[in-house]
């Protein structure tokens, strides 16, 4: 008799492979299938990691640029991109073959190929060769994530017009970058190459960059942008892009209706992912699929029976950490635990730009339009002594507070280290603490963390350092 599986997860990103250990850890017999040749899915192997990566060479290349303010004499160096690429490489074959090492330690099983549901029961791999197994098991999760998305009519060419996945492969800076979206991708990969040296310019449909952000952060992000050096348009909309043999141009309708062209060594299309669900066989289930999402409920159940989806391919906040969580509910759920649901507002929004940007909860007009009565504390990096010494003063820490009852509703901060200082505030909001409690916690000084307290006590005017 086939051995089958009390769970068989189909996509081996921080969604399923967390999920297939959790299934581990609470008893399941558990099945993985991944049809990239490492595991770790688009956050290990073509997103988050390898993108922070570039981030802190960048950063690292920056600091060196400018040494004298610290005292140091530095003669002689260059930026060896090459390396840098080396070194990102390097960094994501250790963190995938740490994924690998903890299928082994927990006894998942690994299949390698595309997995298609088949049936009740059944789920098929197709492995690079054509070769086709199936697989006997209870359940499934569908953790199959997202892809890039390109605008209609528009197709990648080398060099020239690329996504994410094809400029994280260059093997030189352009001297000039068009990024097409402010979103998180676009404002981060603006900043690696402007730090490497490209000249770059965000063309952005919507008002503002970052536009989910609070509008204060969007303005200071804009600021801090333009103090780089880094073209910034904004309320524009894209045309169409014509490639040439040295150069892209795009043509464009500016804020004030009027078109004009702008031409770059590369345009970085930047516009949003989309859920990858190609040949999973959704169509010979009960499985619903709303403009290209998979409906689930709290437990992450799909309508098909003991058929689960997690992560991008869910219409949920797409972000590494949150399709980890879902796949820890999942497991649970499956092994009767009873888990507790997400509560998705409380997901922690980091965006690892310079300066680097974190939030969670509220922003200070969506708090307004719930109705609130909002009360609002702000302090600023540039009257923090921890980031006077660091040379990075941008920014501030904004606290939106319910006016009648002091609770947090929503905590914004761009500048210094903020993706790491956010995860106080997740707390703070997760224990529904007020902004009286947050700002009377002892924080230790000299810390970046002290701006944090102090915009809690700005609330009611009662900042200590402003």
């Amino acid at each position: 008799m086939a051995e089958q599986f009390d769970v068989t997860i189909i996509g081996a990103g921080p969604g399923g492979y967390v999920a297939a250990i959790r299934a581990a850890q609470v008893g399941l017999k558990t099945a993985i299938i991944e049809k990239d040749k490492d595991l770790g899915g688009t956050c290990l192997l073509r997103g988050c990691i390898p993108t922070k990566e570039l981030l802190h060479s960048a950063h690292v290349y920056e600091l060196i640029s400018h040494p004298d303010e610290f005292g140091v004499s530095v003669e002689g160096f260059k930026l060896n991109f090459p390396q840098v690429m080396t070194r990102k490489n390097k960094v994501v074959a250790k963190l995938a073959g740490g994924v690998g090492y903890l299928m082994k330690k927990h006894k998942i099983t690994v299949f390698k190929g595309h997995g298609k549901l088949e049936g009740k029961g059944r789920v098929s791999v197709t492995d690079a060769a054509g070769k086709v197994q199936e697989v006997a098991t209870k359940n499934v999760i569908i953790a199959t994530g997202s892809a890039p998305r390109l605008l209609p009519g528009m197709e990648v060419k080398s060099n020239r017009i690329v996504t994410s996945d094809e400029l994280l492969d260059f093997d030189h800076v352009p001297k000039s970058m068009i990024v097409l979206g402010a979103g998180a991708v676009g404002v981060e990969f603006a900043s690696v190459f402007k730090r490497f040296g490209s000249d770059v310019t965000v063309v952005e449909l919507l008002p503002r960059v970052v536009p989910i952000e609070d509008e204060e952060t969007s303005a200071e992000l804009q600021k801090a942008f333009r103090k780089r050096g880094i073209n910034v348009m904004t309320s524009t909309r894209f045309e169409s892009a014509k490639v040439n043999k040295d150069d892209v141009e795009i043509t464009f309708t500016g804020a004030d209706g009027k078109q004009g062209t702008l031409k770059a060594e590369t345009l970085l299309v930047a516009v949003g992912r989309r859920p990858y669900t190609d040949g999973l066989g959704l169509e010979n289930t009960r499985v619903e699929v709303d403009r290209g999402y998979i409906r689930i409920d709290e437990f992450m159940r799909t309508a098909e029976p003991n058929v689960y989806a997690i992560g991008d391919v869910v219409p949920t906040p797409w972000l590494a950490h949150v399709a980890s969580k879902e796949g820890c509910v999942a497991a649970e759920h499956i092994a009767g635990r009873n888990p507790r649901p997400i509560n998705y507002n409380l997901v922690p929004n980091c965006t690892y730009c310079e300066p680097e940007i974190g939030s969670v909860g509220l922003t200070e007009q969506k708090a307004k339009e719930k109705g609130y009565q909002v009360k609002v504390g702000k302090f600023p990096f540039s009257a923090l002594g921890k980031a006077i010494i660091l040379g990075e003063t941008e920014g501030f820490v904004k606290v939106v507070t319910d006016a009648k009852h002091d609770e947090v509703l929503g905590v914004h901060i761009i500048g210094p280290h903020a993706t790491d200082l956010l995860a106080e505030a997740c707390v703070a909001m997760g224990l529904e603490a007020t902004a009286e409690e947050l700002g009377h916690i002892m924080h230790a000084h000299p810390t970046l963390s002290e701006a944090v307290m102090e915009a809690a006590e700005a609330v009611h005017g009662m900042a200590t350092s402003i």
